[in-house]
């Protein structure tokens, strides 16, 4: 009876996790919308952001021109956490109906605006815009010469530059907007679907007599003086009293691209093309090597075998050297057995959240225009796999006698989410004092916490209860009570030595990957190929089994017993070299000069590397745990 309500139990918390992923996963701006002539398009704001500072800010920070009533339309977790603060604007198009030029409004500056304006110009920032679901972006020709075109993201505040002979370099606004909206029309009826959504900043010193702020007449646009705006004209300086006129034209421009392939331009954006054969060259030679090295090491470990079954004799036996010599120490509990435990529940709670979020990625749940969906993926998935972690740390915690099961399933709980709180809670803090919208707001951080004690917490005491009803895993061998003294060590197979060589391969694996990634994170690109991110997880799996099982061998035939951690730490410590790239990637490809978008930087990769510690370290550890208990039962044991 128990088995069968355990069972209901299993299949209702399961279909429970797939509807709410579900529901969290749909985002009302991703389904398309079909416009007719005349139609109101409402363009929204969004961040401004900058690749130097990495401090995103409210596009309403800027004395930019404001609506009446501005409403904020995020719409989602992972917005929110990235940063994006989405709201309406005052550039409202009609859909098909051109406007040559049109006054948006005018904004006098005092000292702070001008000097908030002249930082931003001065750090690069970059002023983002959504129509449809699209953000808007400026048509770039490529560097190399070719004919083909690029896409930038937004578009920049404004430059910084010297105007009619002048030594002293002034800094000018992009203060007028030259919006084009591409569309891709259905013959059969007459409605059209936005396919593209385009602008050219210009900066122009708009000339008006009297200025009205009901009614404003600028000198300076109208149809008549439009090849006037485009051209060489006068630009806007930023400067305190000055009066600044905001200004823009629209045009549509009918396309053939179709609604379903609307954003391939937008995920070209990258300069540099992504070469394919490149990476998939490196994947195939980290592949073909750790194959190469499981198969001599397996037909190795079947020949040991094969003798050690051999043996007659109990004074052969003694003879034998090699890894039986330490059946009866292998299995014995190692040192903070209690600490191991937690970190190998929290290890299968991030592989859980990560392959199920990959799963969904490649399923096209979590594309580029679902915003903030993968951000808001990780977050659930990561409470609800709480259940996994509980079940695993008391798994391994009963195979070690342990006695405290409470204590250790409040530490699964608390130790890894409770570190990676701290630091983002500094991390917020320095973000909210340099007033940035990239800092979380309270009750965002009040939801996170809700989510981690409401759901996460009460998860892992369920599985820890499940782990700890099921039988004690029993080891194929009896452990001595007397621990046999370990014969010194060859150099090579010093633990620190051996750990730092298991962790080059697996980074191995990803590093090139790990470029991409790095790249759309700080560098703000878009990220889209998750089937080829699947296939490089897979092998970074592939990798971290074989070779931490190959050092595992090594040291049990140097008739060294204390493989627990170090199996763990061999595959972890590719950690360490991916925070060592991410070192080498700040100062090579970034261009952050600020102390504090520096400590974010380093922070946030310091959370990232500590997670990609205890995924591998979880893999290897299992993987030198099976392999372990496969040995020792495959050989006779008197």
């Amino acid at each position: 009876m128990k088995t069968k309500m355990g069972t209901v139990s299993a299949i209702l918390f399961f279909a429970f996790f797939l509807i709410s992923s579900a529901y969290s996963f749909y985002l009302p701006g991703v389904a398309p919308r079909d416009f007719h002539r005349g139609d109101i398009l409402s363009v929204k704001v969004n961040k401004l952001s900058s690749t130097k500072t990495q401090l995103p800010y409210d596009y309403y920070y800027l004395k930019y021109c404001k609506p009446k009533t501005i409403v904020n339309s995020a719409e989602n977790l992972g917005e929110v956490l990235r940063g994006d603060r989405i709201e309406n604007s005052v550039y409202n198009f009609e859909m098909m109906e051109e406007q040559p030029c049109k006054v948006a409004c005018g904004v006098t500056l005092d000292a702070e605006s001008a000097k908030n304006f002249k930082e931003k110009i001065d750090d690069e920032y970059r002023v983002n815009m959504i129509l449809d679901n699209l953000p808007v972006a400026v048509l770039r020709q490529r560097r190399d010469g070719s004919q083909s075109t690029t896409y930038e993201h937004g578009f920049r505040v404004g430059f910084k530059g010297n105007y009619a002979g002048s030594k002293e370099e002034k800094y000018f606004i992009n203060n007028h907007l030259s919006f084009r909206v591409m569309f891709h029309k259905d013959p059969e009826t007459d409605s059209a679907r936005i396919v593209g959504f385009e602008v050219i900043p210009n900066s122009i010193n708009h000339e008006y007599k009297e200025w009205d702020d009901k009614n404003p007449q600028v000198t300076t646009c109208n149809k008549d003086t439009k090849k006037l705006i485009q051209g060489s004209t006068v630009p806007q300086e930023v400067d305190s009293g000055k009066r600044i006129v905001f200004s823009y034209d629209v045009s549509f421009k009918e396309s053939e691209i179709k609604w379903a392939s609307r954003w391939d331009t937008y995920l070209l954006m990258n300069d540099d093309q992504i070469h394919w054969f490149s990476i998939i060259n490196s994947l195939m030679i980290v592949l073909f090597l750790s194959g190469m090295v499981a198969m001599i090491m397996m037909r190795t470990l079947y020949r040991d075998i094969a003798n050690y079954n051999q043996l007659e004799t109990q004074d052969e036996a003694q003879e034998e050297t090699g890894w039986k010599l330490v059946h009866g120490d292998v299995f014995r509990a190692p040192i903070n057995y209690g600490l191991l435990c937690v970190y190998v529940g929290t290890g299968v709670q991030i592989f859980g959240m990560t392959l199920v979020t990959m799963i969904f990625a490649l399923l096209g749940f979590l594309s580029p225009s679902n915003r903030g969906g993968l951000t808001t993926a990780m977050v659930l998935l990561w409470v609800f796999m709480g259940i996994l972690a509980g079940y695993s740390s008391a798994r391994l915690y009963k195979m070690f006698k342990g006695t405290e099961w409470k204590r250790n399933t409040l530490k699964t709980a608390f130790m890894f989410p409770g570190i990676l709180f701290a630091i983002f809670f500094v991390l917020n803090a320095l973000i909210w004092g340099e007033q940035s919208s990239g800092a979380v707001p309270f009750g965002t951080m009040f939801a996170l916490v809700c989510l981690w004690f409401g759901i996460s917490v009460p998860l892992v005491f369920v599985g820890s209860y499940l782990g700890f009803k099921k039988p004690a895993i029993e080891d194929p061998v009896k452990t001595n009570k007397i621990p046999r003294q370990i014969p010194e060590q060859a150099w090579y197979m010093k633990p620190v030595f051996s750990i730092l060589i298991g962790g080059i391969l697996p980074f191995g694996a990803v590093f090139i990957e790990l470029f991409f990634i790095l790249t759309s994170i700080w560098l703000n690109q878009f990220y889209y190929i998750f089937g080829f991110l699947f296939i490089v997880f897979v092998i970074l799996l592939i990798t971290c089994v074989e070779i931490t099982i190959v050092l595992c061998y090594f040291q049990l035939c140097s008739e060294d017993y204390n493989w627990w951690w170090r199996s763990y730490l061999t595959a972890g410590s590719s950690a360490l070299y991916l925070f060592l790239y991410s070192v080498f990637y700040f100062f090579t490809k970034l261009e952050i000069t600020k102390l504090v978008s520096g400590i974010l930087y380093f922070g946030y990769m310091i959370i990232i590397s500590y997670a990609f510690f205890v995924l591998t370290g979880t893999i290897g550890f299992y993987a030198c745990f099976w392999f372990v208990r496969k040995i020792y039962s495959s050989v006779k044991i008197d």
